[in-house]
């Protein structure tokens, strides 16, 4: 039996470079969700940031499975919650500096949700929660962190990069590094095989 087709329901270059690297073949659409306004409206009523991030991961799934029915669709999403407070990709250079002076010398946690949709409906989901401590630096440190690193930092939230100068941020991290990439990939490729879809 021929494998269903695969879309990454992303604009994520981090995410779809995972794919890409374990020999997927698969197509990106965009799902063109309002993020921000299904992220207040959840921080309204109090959920939590695994839960914001599931909710978001879903939404996308099954908004591009409704328009192609057949295709295994993925959607993801990726949280930063520090003591409570939610942190989105930073829009600027300079509100990169400020999440990262925010984020000095602390513990965060990074929700990261995988869900897979088949016929506009979601079928499966795996949720993980890195925790990882940054050190202590000071603004100087930040400074040069942002001019080797450099507009790349805006596409990760957090202002980081973990894979190339932003290991150099961290103290510790406790957690898988494709899901702090951005996607749970060992259990999604687990998934997909059961579909016939990657290495057997």
């Amino acid at each position: 039996m021929k494998a269903p087709a695969l879309i990454l329901a992303s604009g994520s270059q981090s995410r779809a470079k995972l794919l890409q690297s374990a020999g997927l073949s698969f197509q990106v659409i965009p799902p063109g969700v309002d993020e921000d306004a299904v992220k207040d409206a959840l921080w309204a009523e109090d959920a939590s940031a695994v839960q914001c991030a599931e909710a978001l991961a879903e939404l996308k799934a099954v908004k591009v499975s409704q328009n192609h029915p057949a295709a295994l669709v993925i959607g993801a999403d990726q949280m930063l919650d520090c003591h409570g407070r939610w942190y989105d990709k930073p829009e600027s250079l300079a509100a990169a500096r400020d999440q990262l002076m925010g984020l000095a010398g602390k513990t965060h946690i990074l929700p990261t949700v995988a869900v897979v949709a088949l016929n506009g409906t979601r079928i499966w989901a795996h949720a993980a929660t890195p925790r990882l401590t940054m050190r202590a630096f000071d603004e100087a440190f930040v400074t040069s962190y942002l001019e080797r690193a450099g507009a790349a930092v805006l596409q990760s939230v957090g202002a980081y990069q973990l894979e190339s100068f932003g290991a150099h941020l961290f103290q510790m991290v406790e957690g898988d590094f494709f899901t702090i990439l951005g996607l749970p990939l060992l259990p999604l490729l687990a998934f997909l095989r059961e579909h016939g879809i990657g290495l057997p």
